[in-house]
C-alpha cells in the first residue's frame, strides 16, 4: 500500500458561495473548477500519491479546501474547529476518513478555533498562525496535542492574509518561502526566501525535488527551477478566486498505514 496518501474532496456545487475575506468577490465557474480539481488530483496521482476521496459535503461551499479540517502530526489527527462557523460541518466525514486510515484522533474543543491552513510543519517544528480563523485557545490545544509527541510549536501572527499558509510554505530543505509583503514577520522563519508572486508562496512537496505549484506563479516557478527544483504547474484559478491555493486542496499523509 502506498505510504503517501492524500485526502481530497470534490468541490461542492455551491462553490461559488464560498467565503472571501481579503479579496473582492468574483464569479466562479463551477464546471471549470471541477476540471481544475480533477487535474490537480491527477497531478498528485502521477507523482506517487494515493488519493483518498472523502465523502462530499455539497451543502458546504468551502468543503473542497479540505486541509482546513484536520492537522496531522505523526499518527495523530487533530480534528479542527474551523473559525468560520459555516465550515464546522465539514469535519465529520474527514474524521471518519482519517480514523479509517489508522490515525489516532483528537479534537479542538470550544472555545478553541483552528483551521488547518494555519499550520505549517517543517520536520518536528509546527508553526501555527494566530489570525482571523485560529484563536489563542486553538493554538494552546494544538500545543497540548502535539508537544507530547515531540513537536516544537511556534505561534506566529497572521493579519495580512486568510491563513498562515496563504503567506508561507516550505521547500523540501526546510527553507520557508513567501511573498514578503504578505508575511507579517519574516524574521520568525530562518532561512526565509522571498518569492516574486503571491501564489508563488505555495508549494506542495510531491517527493524528491518536485514541487506542485499554481500556474499563476511563473516567475516563482522559474526562481525555484533555478535553485534545482522541478515545478509541476497546475491551473487552480477558480479556487484562487476564493483565496484557495495548492496546499489547501488536499491533506498529505506520509507514512500512515491502515
Amino acid at each position: 500500500m502506498a505510504s503517501k496518501k492524500a485526502l481530497i474532496r470534490r468541490p461542492s456545487p455551491r462553490l461559488s458561495e464560498g467565503l472571501v475575506t481579503h479579496l473582492e468577490r468574483s464569479p466562479v465557474d463551477a464546471g471549470l473548477a471541477l476540471a481544475q480539481w480533477e487535474a490537480y488530483v491527477e497531478a498528485l496521482r502521477t507523482h506517487g500519491w494515493e488519493t483518498v476521496e472523502v465523502e462530499p459535503a455539497d451543502d458546504c461551499p468551502d468543503s473542497v479546501f479540505i486541509e482546513d479540517t484536520v492537522v496531522m502530526f505523526r499518527n495523530v489527527a487533530l480534528i479542527a474547529r474551523p473559525g468560520a462557523q459555516s465550515r464546522r460541518p465539514e469535519t465529520t466525514a474527514v474524521e471518519q476518513a482519517v480514523a479509517g486510515l489508522g490515525a489516532s484522533v483528537n479534537w479542538v474543543w470550544e472555545p478553541g478555533t483552528l483551521d488547518g491552513g494555519d499550520v505549517l510543519k517543517i520536520g518536528d517544528t509546527v508553526y501555527v498562525g494566530r489570525g482571523g480563523r485560529t484563536n489563542a485557545a486553538g493554538v494552546q490545544q494544538l500545543r497540548a496535542a502535539f508537544e507530547p509527541l515531540g513537536a516544537r510549536v511556534v505561534a506566529v501572527p497572521v493579519a495580512k492574509v486568510l491563513h498562515l499558509k496563504s503567506a508561507v510554505t516550505a521547500l523540501p530543505d526546510g527553507t520557508v518561502i513567501g511573498h514578503e509583503p504578505l508575511v507579517d514577520t519574516p524574521s520568525l522563519f530562518a532561512p526565509f526566501l522571498p518569492v516574486p508572486e503571491e501564489s508563488g508562496a505555495h508549494v506542495v512537496r510531491l517527493g524528491g525535488d518536485k514541487l506542485l505549484m499554481a500556474a499563476s506563479a511563473p516567475k516563482s516557478a522559474e526562481l525555484l527551477a533555478d535553485l534545482g527544483y522541478e515545478p509541476v504547474l497546475v491551473d487552480i484559478g477558480e479556487f484562487e478566486k476564493l483565496e484557495g491555493c495548492v496546499t489547501c486542496l488536499s491533506v498529505r499523509l506520509r507514512g500512515l498505514y491502515a
